[in-house]
């Protein structure tokens, strides 16, 4: 039995859906047996990011953790532990210690963030000191192999842990994403931006790209897809509120997607996951030059990489005047995702994460 051990209910966040939820046919379909445990429930998942609730999260907090230990018991000797980011939010490492070594039960440790560095939701900042950040080597020391996003965790990881393997935050080409942009009878140009509230903050660097383009009398859309509406109000601007039933839809509406970022070690950490969205329906991605996004894209073939933003005005200046190269890049986008982060094309990669 393979036990997903998550902080969140099964179809929920991103990190989860991308990195091991969509294999799981692929585990019945190979004759292994799944169960996915999350820390926190569905009522506990609804309540977690609003404002205030602090009794509600304290006994949703004390109930998730009393059912870790309570799985941790009935755990065999013959069963992995497939741990996604923590054990539980506030672990003193006990638990793990107590998986690994009393239990013997094969950890396999799983993350796709720099998640040794403080990082937490603005509305639960007053409880960021229950965070557990630096537990996040011990949990790499006691896996029996860990599972990462890109180099730059491995690298990390490999302080630790000697058995540290890379498995790629990867797009479901042939289910979810199964669908193609199409370019016929563009008249604006429709820039598009998907992300959580969080993440947000990395679009304020390129308002006043954006604003000079609109002041010189250029057709653009800014198309933002979240879960909240950004802190910032353009005539431009297009607020979308994310659906998973209608996120592709959404999606397709952009005719380019960007992923600005700043280059630190947090950036550094992320697997590319916005670019692999754009690139998987044929929507070409502008990207920072930080971290893996410079493996996902490469500039002038599948999408455009831009730092200052002058090369980003440039490269959106030269969509504007030539809109039909969009097409081409399409078709190389999607290829990348296909041939190199597809569900099909990780599969074997990901099976080989259960064996001894």
């Amino acid at each position: 039995m393979i036990y997903f051990i998550t902080p969140y209910p099964k179809g929920n966040a991103a990190s989860q859906r991308f990195r091991f939820e969509q294999y799981f046919d692929l585990l019945t379909a190979r004759g292994l047996h799944y169960e996915v445990h999350p820390f926190w429930n569905e009522k506990g998942w609804e309540v977690l990011y609003l404002k205030g609730k602090t009794l509600q999260k304290s006994l949703h907090l004390i109930k998730g953790i009393f059912r870790r230990w309570l799985l941790a018991f009935q755990m065999k000797q013959s069963d992995f532990a497939f741990i996604h980011r923590e054990i539980y939010p506030t672990g003193t490492g006990l638990l793990v210690w107590y998986l690994s070594k009393v239990k013997k039960v094969p950890i396999i440790y799983d993350f796709d963030d720099a998640i040794w560095l403080p990082n937490y939701a603005a509305t639960n900042k007053r409880y960021a000191f229950l965070k557990s950040y630096h537990q996040v080597p011990k949990l790499i020391k006691n896996a029996y192999k860990v599972s990462v996003g890109n180099d730059f965790l491995k690298a990390y990881a490999l302080k630790f842990n000697t058995n540290v393997c890379i498995n790629p935050t990867t797009i479901d080409t042939k289910g979810h994403h199964n669908k193609i942009k199409s370019y016929e009878g563009q008249d604006q140009l429709v820039i598009g931006w998907t992300g959580t509230h969080s993440t947000i903050k990395y679009l304020d660097d390129l308002l006043a790209v954006f604003d000079q383009l609109t002041a010189e009398g250029k057709n653009i859309k800014l198309l933002v897809i979240s879960d909240l509406h950004p802190n910032f109000d353009r005539e431009y601007l297009q607020f979308v509120q994310w659906n998973k039933s209608t996120e592709i839809e959404d999606l397709l509406q952009m005719d380019v997607g960007i992923m600005p970022l700043v280059d630190d070690q947090w950036s550094q950490g992320k697997c590319g996951f916005k670019a692999l969205q754009y690139m998987s329906l044929g929507i070409p991605a502008i990207v920072s030059p930080v971290g893996v996004n410079l493996k996902i894209v490469k500039h002038g073939k599948n999408g455009w990489v831009c730092e200052k933003r002058n090369e980003w005005k440039a490269v959106l200046h030269e969509i504007l005047n030539d809109p039909a190269q969009l097409k081409g890049k399409s078709k190389a986008a999607r290829s990348t995702i296909e041939q190199e982060y597809s569900v099909n094309s990780n599969s074997e990669n990901f099976i080989r994460l259960f064996e001894i």
